[in-house]
């Protein structure tokens, strides 16, 4: 049984690392807000995830292929993406040729911390309901 292995889990667990990821990269913007032609990274989760699950609008049903003799169902989307780290080379805020607005790092930060306690309170949920449901008391 895949209690852990679901795509739910799997989401979740892709989530965690992807406000892990964008912790350290905003905590580097913040660090190097006065660095001279520094310019900034941010992390895309989010909007991947959207598109592997959504495409064109209409959610795209997938199969799993367990044994390499199945046949492929479906476009192969249920993929997890990855968290990915892009720098805005395009912008300059400063004379220094830098483009770290910190009021704006610092509100991110504040919705990543946000974003990354929910993950691991649903994560505890999910693992308290399996554990309800194997022991059989609540």
């Amino acid at each position: 049984m895949n209690l852990l292995n679901g795509a739910s889990f799997g989401r979740l667990e892709a989530a965690v690392y992807a406000a892990e990821s964008r912790q350290r990269v905003i905590s580097n913007n913040v660090a190097n807000a006065e660095t001279p032609y520094f310019k900034r990274s941010e992390v895309l989760f989010e909007e991947l995830l959207e598109q592997s699950m959504a495409g064109d609008g209409l959610r795209r049903i997938s199969g799993k292929k367990t044994d390499s003799r199945h046949i492929s169902i479906g476009t192969g989307a249920a993929r997890i993406p990855e968290a990915q780290v892009i720098s805005d080379n395009s912008t300059s805020m400063n004379n220094n040729q830098n483009n770290v607005d910190i009021d704006r790092e610092m509100s991110l930060l504040a919705k990543n911390q946000l974003s990354y306690n929910f993950y691991i309170q649903q994560i505890n949920h999910d693992l308290k309901m399996m554990r309800t449901g194997i022991e059989g008391r609540g």
